[in-house]
Protein backbone atom coordinates (compact mmCIF):
# COMPACT_ATOMS: atom_id res chain seq x y z
CA UNK A 1 0.00 0.00 0.00
CA UNK A 2 0.96 3.43 -0.91
CA UNK A 3 -0.82 6.48 0.64
CA UNK A 4 -0.28 10.04 -0.88
CA UNK A 5 -1.64 13.16 0.78
CA UNK A 6 -1.64 16.39 -1.16
CA UNK A 7 -1.76 19.78 -0.05
CA UNK A 8 -0.70 23.64 -1.34
CA UNK A 9 -4.17 23.86 -2.96
CA UNK A 10 -6.09 26.86 -2.34
CA UNK A 11 -8.13 30.29 -4.00
CA UNK A 12 -5.76 32.08 -6.25
CA UNK A 13 -6.25 35.02 -8.81
CA UNK A 14 -5.76 34.92 -12.83
CA UNK A 15 -1.92 34.66 -13.07
CA UNK A 16 -0.93 33.81 -9.61
CA UNK A 17 1.22 30.82 -8.67
CA UNK A 18 0.74 27.38 -6.29
CA UNK A 19 2.95 24.81 -5.15
CA UNK A 20 0.85 21.68 -4.95
CA UNK A 21 3.21 18.45 -2.66
CA UNK A 22 2.08 15.08 -2.22
CA UNK A 23 3.50 13.46 0.17
CA UNK A 24 3.95 9.42 -0.12
CA UNK A 25 4.26 7.03 2.57
CA UNK A 26 4.10 2.59 2.84
CA UNK A 27 6.48 1.57 0.45
CA UNK A 28 9.79 2.68 -1.70
CA UNK A 29 8.96 5.92 -3.36
CA UNK A 30 11.51 5.33 -5.79
CA UNK A 31 9.78 2.12 -7.31
CA UNK A 32 7.22 4.38 -8.55
CA UNK A 33 6.33 6.84 -11.58
CA UNK A 34 4.41 9.31 -10.02
CA UNK A 35 1.52 11.68 -11.81
CA UNK A 36 -0.81 14.76 -11.37
CA UNK A 37 -4.06 14.81 -12.29
CA UNK A 38 -7.25 17.08 -12.24
CA UNK A 39 -10.71 17.03 -12.08
CA UNK A 40 -13.15 19.79 -12.46
CA UNK A 41 -17.46 19.73 -11.88
CA UNK A 42 -18.70 17.84 -14.68
CA UNK A 43 -15.78 16.50 -16.34
CA UNK A 44 -13.39 13.89 -16.86
CA UNK A 45 -10.60 13.12 -14.34
CA UNK A 46 -7.68 14.35 -16.93
CA UNK A 47 -3.95 14.21 -16.97
CA UNK A 48 -1.90 17.07 -16.16
CA UNK A 49 1.70 16.08 -15.46
CA UNK A 50 4.05 12.89 -15.01
CA UNK A 51 7.15 12.17 -13.88
CA UNK A 52 9.35 9.06 -14.26
CA UNK A 53 10.72 7.00 -11.24
CA UNK A 54 14.21 8.71 -11.77
CA UNK A 55 12.38 12.40 -12.04
CA UNK A 56 14.80 12.17 -15.53
CA UNK A 57 11.78 12.32 -17.75
CA UNK A 58 8.58 14.70 -17.53
CA UNK A 59 5.12 15.46 -19.45
CA UNK A 60 2.99 17.93 -19.51
CA UNK A 61 -1.19 18.05 -21.23
CA UNK A 62 -0.92 20.90 -23.50
CA UNK A 63 -3.22 22.55 -21.91
CA UNK A 64 -0.87 23.81 -18.83
CA UNK A 65 2.91 23.39 -21.08
CA UNK A 66 4.85 26.15 -20.16
CA UNK A 67 3.52 27.31 -16.93
CA UNK A 68 3.49 23.99 -14.93
CA UNK A 69 6.73 22.03 -13.06
CA UNK A 70 6.65 18.66 -12.01
CA UNK A 71 9.55 17.43 -9.74
CA UNK A 72 9.95 14.97 -7.39
CA UNK A 73 12.83 14.38 -4.44
CA UNK A 74 12.89 10.98 -3.91
CA UNK A 75 14.71 11.29 -0.64
CA UNK A 76 11.60 13.39 0.65
CA UNK A 77 9.18 10.67 -0.85
CA UNK A 78 7.68 13.90 -1.84
CA UNK A 79 6.29 14.98 -6.01
CA UNK A 80 5.44 18.60 -6.47
CA UNK A 81 3.59 20.90 -9.11
CA UNK A 82 4.78 24.40 -8.89
CA UNK A 83 1.87 25.94 -11.23
CA UNK A 84 2.07 29.47 -13.00
CA UNK A 85 0.03 32.06 -14.85
CA UNK A 86 -2.73 29.93 -13.11
CA UNK A 87 -6.22 30.53 -15.04
CA UNK A 88 -9.92 30.27 -13.95
CA UNK A 89 -10.10 26.89 -16.45
CA UNK A 90 -7.01 25.55 -14.18
CA UNK A 91 -9.96 25.35 -11.45
CA UNK A 92 -10.53 21.61 -10.55
CA UNK A 93 -9.86 19.04 -7.53
CA UNK A 94 -6.11 17.70 -8.22
CA UNK A 95 -5.13 14.35 -7.20
CA UNK A 96 -1.46 13.15 -7.11
CA UNK A 97 -1.21 8.76 -8.08
CA UNK A 98 0.97 6.91 -8.39
CA UNK A 99 1.96 3.79 -10.40
CA UNK A 100 4.07 0.86 -9.85
CA UNK A 101 6.73 1.22 -12.60
CA UNK A 102 9.45 -1.31 -14.32
CA UNK A 103 10.92 1.40 -16.70
CA UNK A 104 12.72 4.03 -14.68
CA UNK A 105 12.82 6.32 -17.49
CA UNK A 106 9.11 6.32 -18.40
CA UNK A 107 6.33 9.34 -17.43
CA UNK A 108 2.75 7.94 -17.91
CA UNK A 109 0.34 10.33 -18.19
CA UNK A 110 -3.00 7.96 -19.05
CA UNK A 111 -4.83 7.40 -15.99
CA UNK A 112 -4.74 3.43 -16.49
CA UNK A 113 -2.01 1.70 -14.28
CA UNK A 114 -2.18 4.38 -11.17
CA UNK A 115 -2.97 2.34 -8.51
CA UNK A 116 -2.91 4.63 -5.87
CA UNK A 117 -4.06 7.82 -5.24
CA UNK A 118 -4.12 10.61 -2.68
CA UNK A 119 -7.87 12.51 -1.68
CA UNK A 120 -6.95 15.43 -3.60
CA UNK A 121 -6.74 19.22 -3.03
CA UNK A 122 -8.72 22.17 -3.97
CA UNK A 123 -7.23 24.71 -6.67
CA UNK A 124 -9.92 27.75 -7.42
CA UNK A 125 -8.94 30.58 -9.63
CA UNK A 126 -10.38 33.80 -9.41
CA UNK A 127 -11.18 36.23 -12.62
Amino acid sequence: QVQLVESGGGLVQTGGSLRLSCAASGRTFSNYAMGWFRQAPGKERESVAAISRNAGTTSYADSVKGRCTISRDNAKNTVYLQMNSLKPEDTAVYYCAAKNAVLYSTAYTSLTGYTYWGQGTQVTVSS
